[in-house]
């Protein structure tokens, strides 16, 4: 299964949204808390090109946020992706 990152805050409800979906489809993730860390939310917004979290990566692609993590899944293409 590929590596999958996850840009996060503890008060966001896409996030928690997100570590459910990712977890039913038994992803591991590691999750990197931006909220009280100006530092790490730069890091983020640097990589993603967004500022708002979550910020998902599964292996070296940057899928966005949870809705386009969502759009993946109606699809039927998040587990291939998840896979690969």
């Amino acid at each position: 299964m590929q590596p999958v990152t996850i840009y996060t805050t503890r008060t966001c409800g896409f996030c928690h949204a997100a570590k459910r979906l990712l977890t039913t489809k038994g992803a591991d993730f590691d999750e990197i808390d931006v909220g009280g860390d100006p530092e790490k939310r730069q890091e983020m917004t640097h990589k993603a090109g967004r500022h708002t979290v979550p910020q998902i990566w599964i292996g070296d692609m940057h899928v966005g946020g949870y809705d386009d993590l969502a759009a993946l899944e109606r699809s039927g293409k998040l587990d291939p992706l998840l896979a690969a």
